[in-house]
Parts: C-alpha cells; structure tokens; sequence
C-alpha cells in the first residue's frame, strides 16, 4: 500500500474511532484492554497522535516522548481527540517526501513509516471503541488488502525488532496463511527474536492445499509445526490479540504451543 492510501485508512477508521467513542460513551468498558473505559482509549490514542505529528511536523530526527495524557473527559475529550486526528492527518498530507525525522521501523521513508503506523495504531483502536458497543470484531469491516498489510507490519516490523518477547527454548515454525488474499508468512521462533519470511499476493486458491489435519509444507519455504490461517481481517485482528483465543474465524492446525506462545508473549505495549 503506498502512502496517500495508508493516509486514506487513518482518515477513515479515526473518524470512526470518535463516533463508536460517543456512541458509547466514555464510561463504558474496552473489552480487549482489560481496566481501559473509552475515556482511556480516546485520552491514549489522542496522545499517539499527537507524538507522531510532531516527528512529521516539526522534522524531530531524534526520539521525543510522548506529552502525556489530558485531564478531560465527556464532550470536551472527543473533541480534543477529534481535533488532533486532524492535525495529524493535515502533517502527513502536507509532509514534502524528502522529510526527514526519526522512526522506529524499516520504511520507504519517513511519511511513508509514519503514515502505515498511525493508519494500524488508528484501526486496531478503532476496533477497540467499537468493541465497546458489545460488538467483538467491531462493526467496521477491516478492508483485506489493509489487513494483510497490518499483519506484515506486526510481523515483520515490531516483532523482527529485538525486542520483541516472543522466544522460547523449544524452537519451531508458526506459518500465518490469508485464505483471502493470498499471503503467507513464515514465522521462525528460537530463543532470539523472531524471522519472518513472507510470500505474497498469490492466488487463495494456490496455498489452500495441504492435509486438514496439519499445515500444509507446499506454501512459504518449508514445513511449519503451526499454522494460523482465516481471513485477513480475522488474523489481524486475532494476532492483535483483539480477538478472543479458539475463535471459530482462525483456524490452528499443528503444535497449538506456539499459537499459546504468541497469545502470551506478542503484546506491543507503548
């Protein structure tokens, strides 16, 4: 996806983020965050978006911190979050594409790094406002393409870093399959941080193969112990962690440990 689209998607779900927000109100409970009201979800990803439009604002070409939280609530919170989604939205439209400032992930550039990580920080909370009107994948359908590209972010990005807390002594192979659009990585788990391989943009049709009872070894360069595969949209948000463990949406063929494993371990935290 290139930048005008990711730009697109931020636009799109923030919008929704703030309506499913006032909808339900500022009291009421985000499920996949346990102890998070919508008061917190808004006060955080209003932040977030702030941090990020003065690294593209203002050019910053080293780390800053974020500025903290407000002490709002109710009316005067949406519109606080409201107004900074746009500021956000008005720095990446108008960024030049030689800016340079500081990020955390390989990218393009920097418009282009910061334009995808807001476009998925932005989704997966938007998910999570919507969560809060009892809905458990969100109402907002999470477009394929979007999705897919979400999930190599988390895969190949946050989790190649070395930070990542997803390792164990018993090493194995995790295979994540779309079984819409054609995507296939392949995941190899040690005691180090995570590698990814990823094949992408083949027919659904041509890595649907493979017995029913273990993931197939024809897809994404060689066997796999594990394999997670649905919909883009399911596995992203089930690798997000906003979908609840043994749901029907993703299938786990193969040793379950690792699925536990990234359940447990994948938390990006800010």
């Amino acid at each position: 996806m290139d930048t005008a689209e990711h730009i697109k998607h931020l636009a799109r779900e923030g919008r929704l983020l703030a309506d499913a927000a006032e909808e339900a109100g500022c009291d009421a409970e985000v499920r996949p965050c346990p102890g998070w009201e919508v008061r917190h979800l808004l006060r955080h990803t209003g932040m977030v978006h702030r941090w990020a439009t003065a690294f593209v604002a203002e050019g910053l070409t080293s780390y800053r911190p974020g500025g903290g939280e407000p002490d709002l609530d109710g009316p005067a919170l949406l519109d606080w979050y409201r107004e900074g989604h746009e500021r956000l939205i008005t720095a990446l439209t108008g960024a030049p594409d030689a800016l340079e400032c500081w990020t955390f992930l390989p990218a393009p550039s920097p418009v282009a790094f910061w334009a995808r990580r807001q476009a998925h920080e932005t989704t997966v909370h938007r998910v999570d406002a919507e969560s809060a009107l009892g809905l458990v994948a969100g109402r907002s359908a999470v477009g394929a393409e979007l999705a897919a590209d979400g999930i190599d972010e988390l895969l190949r990005g946050f989790h190649g870093r070395a930070g990542s807390r997803v390792r164990t002594d018993r090493p194995g192979t995790l295979r994540v399959r779309t079984t819409d659009t054609g995507d296939v990585w392949r995941v190899a788990l040690s005691a180090e941080p995570p590698r990814t391989e990823h094949s992408a943009g083949g027919a659904p049709e041509a890595v649907a193969g493979g017995a029913s009872d273990g993931p197939s070894d024809a897809v994404a360069g060689g066997p796999a112990e594990c394999e997670l595969s649905g919909t883009a949209e399911a596995l992203y948000l089930s690798l997000w962690n906003r979908l609840p463990a043994g749901t029907p949406a993703v299938t786990v063929t193969g040793d379950d440990r690792l699925a536990r494993l990234w359940r447990e371990t994948s938390a990006v935290t800010w």
